[in-house]
């Protein structure tokens, strides 16, 4: 009896790998992440499409109560984990696999396509991105992702942006911009200015994806209203990336 992580990809039902699909079909329990990013399909396509019935794991569950709901059945039964993107793509994940091994569970991670890999779809070079971080609602006082941008200097840098799916609140790519611009108000350091060259990447893996690239002040009079959403501020740039990037400028 184990316990199955299993990445579905980012923007349909069907992204889910092969190998995926076969192993969620022959689980007796399936559990779906509806917490850390938006869901690529409703959860009653998803069960039309898998064949089986899915139960919606909350962060309270999966932080609080795994323990006793998911980890206890994985004893006598095979348990799969369903997670939108890649399998360890939030440290949430990590914890929970890290239980499981504590507690004698065998384990089966099943990898899958996630922003980290979709963000290739600007044209920038994986290999020159940063230290990713992220941007959280309540940012007041949080320079850190700030501090990041300054340290990546001539490296790409990767914004990933806070999201609440259970209550229909995300943060925008132009919300991650003005934040940035708060903290250089304050700073002063010139590390983000207005006329930073920004990417919003929208629904990136979904059919209905978008990319933007712009100034930060033109960034700000985008409409941009799908979610998620993330930002990206590139570093120097190849010759190829500079062409690449045209394609998606605001003129």
């Amino acid at each position: 009896m184990a316990l199955y992580i299993i990445g579905l990809g980012l923007g349909s039902e069907k992204d889910i790998t092969e190998k995926g699909l076969e192993a969620v079909r022959n689980c007796n329990f399936i559990y779906i992440d509806t917490y850390t990013s938006i869901l690529p399909a409703d959860i009653k396509k998803l069960e039309d499409f898998y064949g089986k019935k899915i139960i919606p794991a909350t962060r309270e569950l999966v932080e609080k109560q795994a323990e006793e709901e998911i980890l206890k059945k994985a004893v006598e039964n095979d348990v799969a984990f369903l997670v939108v993107g890649d399998v360890f793509s939030a440290t949430t994940h990590v914890d929970l696999a890290l239980r499981a091994r504590k507690a004698g569970i065998k384990l089966h991670l099943i990898h899958n396509a996630s922003i980290l890999t979709a963000i290739g779809d600007t044209g920038l070079s994986l290999y020159k991105f940063g230290k990713t971080t992220s941007i959280p609602f309540e940012n007041k006082d949080v320079e850190a992702p700030y501090d990041v941008l300054k340290e990546n200097a001539g490296m790409h840098t990767l914004f990933l942006l806070d999201l609440r799916p259970d209550e229909g609140n995300f943060m925008s790519a132009k919300d991650a911009v003005e934040y940035l611009l708060n903290v250089e108000a304050k700073r002063k350091e010139k590390v983000f200015m207005e006329d930073t060259m920004c990417l919003a990447c929208v629904r990136l893996g979904f059919d209905d994806g978008e990319i933007v690239y712009a100034s930060a002040k033109q960034l700000l009079k985008q409409k941009l209203s799908k979610y998620p959403q993330c930002l990206i501020v590139p570093g120097k740039l190849h010759f190829m990336e500079e062409e690449y990037l045209k394609g998606f400028e605001v003129k």
